[in-house]
């Protein structure tokens, strides 16, 4: 299968290593040079930031299932079996069934697993992700005339992940897109990040990444998936649906309620960088704004 989409991003484009997975030391710089007003090499020194290995810079995430401060991800999620994994895909396909991650990539022809080497550009930084498209996994299953919408779910379990024990959000996680927003060949099922298999705490063995939308539908730790032709519930909407909506996309005219989203800082663009315009669909327009033609996009957030 050809490829479907290709970016204009080279390897100069990509935020480092480092800058991605050590952002709490990163942001942390950022605040406590402001407060002393850093100069010099003082503040160069911030900017590179220090060497770091695999354990100390995977350390600044969100994944509630094993608590909701951000250490404590890097601190619990050893605790995950990733190896077997299987998803179950059923609902509006024509072969519905368990399918084994590992079938599933054999199955991956040479140029669709090439194509997993694309960087994309997201939550202010370029990432380079390792994966495959969502569209050719749901054209493996099959999907039916009448699906219209595409429903996730995270693994589950109390014995391995020991946030599930406060009712933070209503567990499983889970998460949506319509079927468009899935079949675009920008939405990866990513597998791995910088060369290396996805980290435990980054969602291991496999999680969705829709470059144009908030980080928070990328959804972690996939274990099911399911077509559909009614819209899915989605977790943050569930637990807060005046601020999260069902699409999430990246709109800069549209406040969060508690805070602009006008602009944003760079991620690795130094101590004092100055804030830049937030872009819309994440700097996606050309690529995706024809899904959303007609749409009020204050409506439908």
């Amino acid at each position: 299968m050809a490829k479907r989409w290709q970016n204009d991003l080279g390897a100069a484009d990509i935020t480092t290593e480092a800058v991605f997975m050590n952002r709490r030391a990163v942001l942390a710089g950022m605040a406590a040079g402001a407060a002393v007003g850093l100069t010099g090499t003082a503040a160069q020194a911030a900017d590179a930031g220090a060497p770091n290995d695999w354990d100390d810079i995977t350390s600044y995430c969100n994944y509630y299932e094993f608590g909701t401060g951000k250490d404590d991800p890097k601190k619990y999620a050893h605790t995950l079996t990733t190896t077997p994994w299987s998803i179950k895909i059923d609902g509006l396909v024509d072969r519905p069934g368990t399918y084994d991650l590992g079938q599933i990539l054999d199955k991956m022809t040479i140029e669709q697993r090439i194509y997993r080497f694309r960087c994309v550009e997201a939550w202010s930084m370029v990432v380079p992700w390792d994966g495959f498209e969502l569209a050719d996994l749901l054209q493996m299953a099959g999907v039916k005339s009448d699906a219209k919408y595409v429903a996730f779910e995270t693994v589950a379990r109390r014995e391995e992940m020991p946030g599930l024990r406060y009712p933070v959000l209503d567990w499983p996680y889970v998460e949506g897109l319509r079927l468009d927003e899935a079949m675009h060949p920008l939405t990866l099922m990513a597998t791995g990040i910088y060369g290396k298999p996805m980290p435990n705490q980054n969602g291991a063995p496999i999680r969705l990444v829709v470059p144009w939308k908030y980080g928070f539908k990328s959804i972690k730790s996939i274990v099911r998936i399911t077509l559909t032709d009614r819209q899915p519930p989605t977790a943050w909407n569930k637990a807060n649906g005046r601020e999260y909506g069902f699409y999430s996309n990246v709109n800069p005219t549209v406040d969060h309620p508690r805070w602009s989203q006008a602009t944003e800082r760079k991620l690795g663009g130094g101590l004092f960088s100055r804030r830049q315009p937030t872009l819309m669909f994440n700097g996606y327009d050309k690529e995706v704004s024809k899904l959303y033609a007609g749409m009020d996009l204050r409506k439908f957030y």
